[in-house]
């Protein structure tokens, strides 16, 4: 191992490829609600060519229906219950409808108050984007004067135990439930804008919006839409969050995960559904790479950095294509 002289530093290649299959597992994992976050920047970005940063508040909003869920259900932070099969789905897939439900409806409103006004104005891009930024800090102090500054202690239904093994390095339950999910989630939101009625509405707003209207598509119904789709992709990945990270909810909690989601978005390709997927999990690996590599402290910036390398080599990501001219 090569240590800076000031030990801020590692270069551990040993604890690397000691790691390397749990690090990969365990990236995939993180990577899924990365790239389920992203979605939501995509589609805003491919229908309005708005970088929705107020996106991260709203999987926050996810974050906190979940662990009200958990805890109207009577289960509390640092008591992980036994529960059967049945029950433990059930619960599962109830706060996976209030999270989906609070987050599509918080992306919903955020449209309709924060974006529609501007539009029927005829607002500039730059003010589009302060407002987003506004709306971001909005939504994190609505949450700070109900809940306050600390965070809700996490609650787990489950515990992350070990199911099997795959090239040494070990695969839980909760990696499973998170990748499995978030992928058919992805595929499902892939192929309602690729194969469906709604998504052929939301291609066509996105590649020639006046066109589109000219042709009968209700513009403002679709931006509805792709923020709806958006909101309840977020809140999805806002349980799987709380059932990969259990450190509960808080109210500027949003922010790192929004700006990794962002990073996976863009160098996937931001406007490319299947872009976001793929630049989700290869964010994921990397950092966990990144970790083991470099040290804990160097987690996060190898995720930008990797970013910065790839935009240098190909500028538009690595599937870099429009929402517009997307193709199955």
């Amino acid at each position: 191992m090569l240590v800076h002289s000031d030990s801020w530093i590692t270069f551990d290649v040993n604890a690397f490829l000691d790691q390397f299959w749990n690090n990969t597992f365990d990236g995939l994992a993180y990577g899924s609600i990365y790239a389920l976050v992203a979605l939501g920047y995509t589609l805003v970005y491919g229908v309005l060519k708005l970088i929705n940063f107020a996106h991260s508040e709203v999987f926050i909003y996810g974050v906190y229906a979940t662990w009200f869920t958990f805890y109207g259900l009577g289960f509390r932070p640092g008591n992980t219950p036994t529960l059967t099969v049945v029950e433990l789905v059930g619960f599962l897939l109830l706060a996976l409808l209030a999270s989906m439900a609070v987050s599509g409806g918080t992306a919903v409103v955020l449209e309709r108050v924060a974006y529609r006004p501007l539009r029927k104005r005829g607002a500039p891009k730059l003010v589009f984007l302060i407002t987003a930024i506004g709306a971001s800090f909005v939504l994190q102090q609505l949450i700070f004067i109900w809940r306050g500054g600390n965070p809700e202690l996490g609650i787990r239904l489950m515990r992350n135990e070990e199911v099997f093994t795959l090239f040494g390095g070990s695969i839980t339950n909760v990696t499973i439930i998170t990748v499995v999910a978030s992928i058919v989630l992805m595929l499902g939101a892939n192929y309602f804008v690729n194969k469906t009625k709604f998504g052929r509405g939301i291609r066509a707003v996105a590649q020639d919006p006046d066109t589109a209207t000219l042709m009968g598509v209700n513009k403002e119904r679709v931006i509805m839409l792709t923020f709806l789709i958006g909101g309840l992709l977020a809140g999805a990945a806002a349980l799987f969050y709380m059932m990969k990270i259990p450190q509960g909810a808080w109210y500027q909690g949003g922010f790192l995960l929004g700006i990794k989601a962002f990073t996976a978005a863009v160098l996937g390709g931001i406007g490319n559904l299947r872009g976001a997927l793929l630049g989700g999990l290869l964010l994921g690996v990397a950092e966990n790479y990144g970790q083991s590599l470099f040290g804990g402290g160097w987690r996060d910036i190898v995720a930008f950095v990797l970013l910065v390398l790839v935009l240098m080599i190909r500028p538009t990501g690595i599937l870099g294509e429009s929402l517009g001219k997307a193709r199955v």
